[in-house]
């Protein structure tokens, strides 16, 4: 009988010398609609929030509660499903994704709305990390980064056409439209990934407690922390995105869905931009992207308070943000050793954790009285941390004498 310790894949380079495209589209796609549900909840939250009769902040909770079921569904789907065929555990995590979206359409009160978010963002970690993955195993040799940067392209991709399209639907028609069109492309990734990607086997085998050892590498849990810390401040500004453009920007609620492509165009260049430093240097890259972060948010604050110059901010915010993605998952990569499948996953968990931080204190220094620009000083404040803790995770990195060396 196969023990539940037996192998499952994780990455093995093999050499390329191209593309292959159909694949990556299909694992695209799948980023596509997870960016697409994970972020068109904050352009709804007022929307949210009057249709449950509660206030803002509190409809925030919907926007912590799918960050903190990627925060769960990360290690424990990475390490659990270490068995699984890559290609199979793809399509069962668009599968349960594509359920819990149906859920979010059809729930009846503000908890189980809470709940049935917390149900779709169980997949997004492992989806993305084991996509990452795959997508490096397909790509040519020395082109590790842009692969990781193609796939969470999809997710940048879709702040310019899903989140727009879908913000725009559900201010029309009611925000559950939203999420039947989520459920719509996660049918569609199931079919495409079924179709279109191959069946990895330049992927090798290990197993669940060979996954967790990530969990006992210290620059694997310093670079996680480096991400939770420091992509917190494009959060805190993000879920309140809407409200900031009308209340303080002063533009008109129709105008919030072109501010969202604005961010999602800013997410698609600097995703871009850090695949391409990245596969140059990946320590460097991500200090770029994070000192880059605590200027554009510290900006934002005085950039809010005009049309023009609120959209160029959310340009740049979104640009920064993604940016320091492709850097943190190559980073993660290199110093997970063989424990990549796990490592990766809980890159997202920590974006994720981010993600619910600041929501979560974006929430704060609104209820507190301080204003829909406060967030983004707050931002600016997490992202210093981050710069000043990674400077500490690559020190500690060159003075290691036996641990995984820097990936500089």
């Amino acid at each position: 009988m196969t023990s539940f310790l037996s192998s499952a894949p994780v990455l093995v380079e093999t050499p390329r010398t191209s593309w292959h495209v159909p694949a990556m589209l299909a694992l695209a796609l799948g980023g596509f609609g997870i960016g697409t549900t994970e972020f068109v909840t904050m352009g709804l939250l007022p929307d949210i929030a009057a249709d449950f009769g509660i206030s803002e902040p509190t409809a925030g909770h919907a926007v912590s509660a799918y960050a903190l079921g990627v925060v769960v569904g990360a290690p424990l789907i990475a390490a659990l499903c270490a068995r699984v065929p890559r290609k199979k555990l793809l399509i069962a995590l668009m599968a349960a994704f594509t359920v819990g979206n149906a859920a979010t359409v059809l729930a009846p009160t503000f908890g189980t709305l809470v709940a049935a978010r917390f149900v779709s963002g169980l997949p997004h970690g492992a989806y993305f990390g084991v996509a990452s993955l795959a997508a490096a195993t397909l790509a040519p040799v020395g082109q590790r980064a842009k692969a990781v940067a193609a796939v969470m392209l999809g997710l940048s991709v879709a702040n310019v056409i899903g989140v727009p399209g879908a913000t725009w639907l559900g201010q029309h028609l009611g925000w559950r439209d939203a999420y039947v069109v989520v459920a719509v492309i996660g049918v569609a990734t199931v079919a495409a990934l079924w179709r279109f990607v191959p069946s990895l086997t330049g992927m090798k085998v290990t197993n669940p407690m060979t996954e967790l050892g990530a969990l006992r590498r210290p620059q694997v849990l310093l670079t996680l922390a480096v991400g939770a810390i420091g992509f917190g401040g494009m959060f805190a500004v993000y879920t309140y995105i809407a409200t900031t453009m009308t209340d303080v920007a002063g533009m008109p609620i129709g105008a919030v869905p072109i501010v969202l492509a604005l961010f999602g165009l800013g997410m698609i260049a600097g995703n871009i931009l850090g695949g391409i430093m990245a596969d140059r240097g990946v320590d460097r890259s991500i200090f770029f992207a994070m000192i880059a972060m605590v200027v554009i948010l510290a900006g934002f604050v005085l950039a809010a308070h005009n049309p023009i110059t609120a959209g160029i901010g959310a340009f740049l915010v979104g640009a920064s943000g993604a940016a320091l993605a492709p850097g943190l998952q190559t980073r993660l990569m290199d110093v997970a050793a063989d424990a990549q499948t796990l490592a990766a996953a809980l890159n997202h968990a920590a974006l994720n954790i981010a993600n619910a931080a600041g929501a979560w204190l974006g929430g704060l220094v609104i209820a507190a009285g301080l204003g829909y620009t406060a967030p983004a000083l707050v931002g600016a404040l997490l992202a210093v941390l981050g710069v000043l803790l990674f400077t500490v995770t690559v020190w500690a990195a060159r003075r290691s004498t036996t641990g995984t060396p820097s990936a500089s």
